[in-house]
C-alpha cells in the first residue's frame, strides 16, 4: 500500500463542495474526500482563497489525468501527486 493523495484544485467553495460530491458519483472512492482552505500567500481575503480537495488513493487507482479533466469541468485542475 501507498500514501498517493491527489489534490485538486478548485477556485471557490462552492465548486470544491460540488466536485467533492460528484466524485463519489463518478468514482469509487474509499473515504469522503476532504476540503481544504488554500490562502494565497498574504492574503486574508476568503475571495483570494482556492479551495483543494484532497483525495487518498491507497491502491493508486485513480489516474491523474482523469481526475484533471473532471476539476477541469469547474475550472479546476489535479496536481502532480
Amino acid at each position: 500500500m501507498s500514501d498517493v493523495r491527489h489534490v485538486l484544485v478548485l477556485p471557490d467553495r462552492d465548486a470544491a463542495e460540488e466536485v467533492a460530491e460528484a466524485l463519489g458519483q463518478r468514482f469509487a472512492l474509499d473515504e469522503e474526500p476532504r476540503l481544504v482552505r488554500d490562502a494565497l500567500a498574504g492574503e486574508d481575503d476568503a475571495e483570494d482563497a482556492q479551495w483543494l480537495v484532497v483525495l487518498r488513493d491507497e491502491d493508486e487507482r485513480l489516474d491523474p489525468a482523469e481526475l484533471d479533466g473532471f476539476a477541469a469541468e469547474w475550472d479546476g485542475w489535479c496536481e502532480e501527486p
